[in-house]
């Protein structure tokens, strides 16, 4: 398998040099130059029976044959699984109706990201031993994302890893999590700006291409393929373990990557009928699948923060193939879209792309609500983001005879106020989240301004590499 950039003017990699590039030296994000078809083996999965990560390597063995043997990636990949605190990895609960919830969150950081990242972390142990390289890993996070690759990486000799944060908006669970973490190697920084600023002041720094070698910079966020290729399993796992062919998907999503991963999933020959992409009060995806053009406007801080985005950097991925793989014509879009904050794409391909895609906005009142109902009729409490999710799936129009999946993207208890403001009660804490207030930060802040987080990144990799 090679990879290609979005923008077509990176060179062809293969999948190690993908893992430890992210970003394509185009300013491009990489994907593969053909998408493999699912074999029979991961398809023939009977309902209800067979291990998650047997199903993962099977489904991502074609991105990374070549890379390593099948039985050391059959190693990597069970091992990643193997400290998740159940034994389906990723549990469906039926709400009746044909609805159904897909629990993303039995990770060590009780959120989806999880799921990518404890494989991404070995992976890249795997890949820097071999190499004898070292690698400073820098990230933007709205939330998830920063715990679940420091916890992915921590300890390990060969990465340092830089966390940008945007101060103030993101739980203070969220912010623990990644602040309390007391590893040699882990850096956080609390950036006096968006998610947006955060993730513009990332691909600033992978756009200077003396900087990005100077400090060897790695990404292990969402715009790395690794992580993509990681969360199609379990598109995949709910039609061959739970017997949901043909089903949609309900996917809460700020920087599309999650819902992209599903889109994978279809490329390789998944039934899918339909993908609701659920936004928040910063609805520009909704913009988009509604009505095929979208504007960049303020970001509002929700409850539901990892959705606080307005610039979804994997989107470029699915343009790239609606554009039919023309990378010359994405990266003029793109842009356009970043000089004017406005993009438009053609009607015929917006028209087509509502057959299988449709965007839902989520206000807060109706979000709050979801929860609410949700606790009232089962007992079960979601967190504002899964919230989301829910509200946006009960206003889709549905075929009653196939399956509607919300994707659960993380345990309530790391949203405690927005639960208790809906069902007047907090949920219990999990002992990995009870413990965090005992622990002493480690953040410092800085100004949205490239040249003085450049100055930190630059520090931290120096103490530790010399």
């Amino acid at each position: 398998m090679k990879y290609i950039s979005t923008r077509g003017r990176a060179p062809v990699l293969e999948f190690g040099d993908v893992l430890l590039a992210g970003l394509a030296a185009d300013g491009g994000l990489y994907v593969p130059d053909r998408w493999p078809v699912l074999s029979p083996e991961a398809l023939e999965g009977r309902p209800g029976r067979g291990d998650y990560a047997d199903l993962a390597a099977e489904v991502m063995w074609p991105f990374v044959d070549g890379a390593y043997t099948r039985d050391r990636f059959d190693e990597l990949v069970r091992d990643a699984y193997s400290g998740f605190d159940h034994p389906d990895v990723v549990p469906m609960v039926e709400l009746g109706e044909g609805l159904w919830l897909m629990e993303l969150f039995h990770g060590p950081t009780l959120a989806f990201k999880d799921i990518a990242l404890q494989l991404v972390g070995r992976l890249f142990d795997e890949e820097l031993s071999r190499r004898s390289e070292r690698v400073t890993i820098v990230g933007a996070t709205s939330g998830d994302t920063g715990a679940a690759a420091i916890e992915a990486v921590r300890d390990r000799e060969n990465i340092q890893i830089v966390i940008l944060h945007p101060r103030g908006r993101v739980s203070e669970m969220q912010r623990r999590q990644m602040t309390t973490v007391d590893s040699a190697n882990v850096h956080n920084v609390a950036i006096e700006g968006t998610f947006d600023d955060c993730q513009d002041l990332v691909k600033a720094m992978f756009g200077d291409a003396e900087f990005r070698a100077e400090q060897r910079l790695s990404a292990v966020n969402s715009i790395n393929w690794a992580r993509v290729m990681a969360q199609t399993v379990y598109y995949v796992a709910a039609a061959t373990r739970y017997g949901l062919e043909r089903a949609s998907f309900s996917v809460p999503t700020g920087n599309f990557g999650n819902v992209l991963a599903g889109h994978v999933a279809r490329q390789m020959g998944l039934s899918v009928d339909r993908f609701v992409v659920a936004s928040n009060r910063n609805d520009i995806l909704t913009q988009f699948f509604t009505t095929g053009a979208m504007a960049i406007s303020e970001v509002h801080p929700t409850m539901s923060p990892s959705m606080d985005i307005q610039v979804s950097s994997n989107l470029e991925r699915l343009l790239f193939e609606l554009l039919d793989r023309d990378g010359i014509r994405t990266a003029k879009l793109l842009e356009d879209f970043r000089a004017t904050g406005e993009m438009r794409i053609d009607a015929r391909i917006s028209a087509d792309l509502g057959q299988n895609w449709s965007g839902v906005r989520v206000d807060e009142d109706e979000t709050t609500a979801a929860i609410a109902q949700l606790y009232r009729d089962t007992g079960m409490i979601v967190d504002p983001h899964t919230a989301v999710g829910l509200a946006a799936a009960h206003r889709s129009e549905r075929d009653p005879d196939r399956a509607m999946v919300v994707l659960a993207t993380a345990h309530p208890a790391k949203f405690g106020d927005a639960v208790e403001a809906a069902i007047g009660t907090r949920p219990p804490l999990p002992p990995a989240l009870a413990e965090l207030a005992e622990r002493p930060e480690r953040c410092p802040r800085l100004p949205n301004d490239l040249s003085a987080v450049k100055a930190h990144v630059a520090q931290c990799s120096a103490r530790a590499f010399g």
